[in-house]
C-alpha cells in the first residue's frame, strides 16, 4: 500500500477540514453525548471545532491527506482555543444539566493539560469513515511527530474514543490517567515526549 500524501492545509481550506473531522467524529462517544441527534451534531460540532482548533488552519499547523480523507488540527505552543465562542455554541445546544457535567469535564482537561511552554496540543485528529483502513491516521501522526522530534517538543492530546488509544500509543503517546465526569464517556489524556 502506498503511503498517503500528507500536506499542510492552506488558509482557505478551513471548510473542507471541518467537513472531514465532522464525518470522522460522527460516532465519537463524547461528541455524540454532547450532540446526540444528527441535526444538532451536524450544526453544532463544526462550530465547536472551529472555536477549539480552527486557528490551526490559518497558522499552518493543520495537516490533511491529499484527498481530505483525514485531518489533524494542532495548536502550537502559546496558541489558545476561543473558549468564549466554544462556550456560547455549547450553551446554545446543550441542556443545562449537560452543561454542568461538561464544565466538570473541561476543568479536568485543564488540570491534565501540561504547562510546558514548548508543548504542542492536538485537539482534533480524524479520518472520514469512508477513508479508514488506508493508514491516514498513522500518516497524519507521523507528519507531526517528525516535526515534534526535530524541534524537541512534547505533545499532548485527549482521546475521546478508546478505539484510538492504540494509534496514539504506537506514535509515542502515554496514558496519563482518566477523565470522568457524570454520565460523559471516559476521556483519556495522553502525553508524548520527543524521541
Amino acid at each position: 500500500m502506498d503511503m498517503p500524501t500528507i500536506r499542510t492545509a492552506s488558509a482557505d481550506e478551513l471548510g473542507p477540514v471541518l467537513h472531514t473531522v465532522t464525518l470522522a467524529f460522527s460516532s465519537d462517544p463524547i461528541m455524540r453525548w454532547i450532540f446526540p441527534d444528527a441535526g444538532t451534531y451536524l450544526k453544532g460540532f463544526p462550530l465547536v471545532v472551529d472555536a477549539f482548533a480552527g486557528t490551526s488552519v490559518g497558522r499552518g499547523t493543520a495537516f490533511v491527506s491529499g484527498d481530505f480523507g483525514g485531518a489533524a488540527m494542532w495548536l502550537a505552543p502559546g496558541v489558545e482555543s476561543d473558549g468564549d465562542r466554544m462556550g456560547a455554541v455549547l450553551a446554545e445546544h446543550l441542556a443545562p444539566e449537560k452543561l454542568e457535567e461538561l464544565g466538570e469535564l473541561l476543568a479536568q482537561m485543564a488540570a491534565y493539560h501540561p504547562h510546558d511552554e514548548n508543548c504542542w496540543y492536538l485537539p482534533v485528529i480524524g479520518v472520514d469513515a469512508h477513508h479508514q483502513g488506508r493508514g491516514l491516521g498513522s500518516a497524519l501522526m507521523k507528519q507531526a511527530t517528525r516535526m515534534l522530534d526535530e524541534s524537541g517538543s512534547p505533545a499532548y492530546l485527549e482521546s475521546s474514543n478508546p478505539l484510538n488509544i492504540s494509534l496514539y500509543q504506537r506514535h509515542g503517546f502515554e496514558i496519563m490517567g482518566e477523565i470522568r465526569a457524570g454520565s460523559i464517556p471516559v476521556m483519556t489524556p495522553m502525553i508524548r515526549q520527543p524521541q
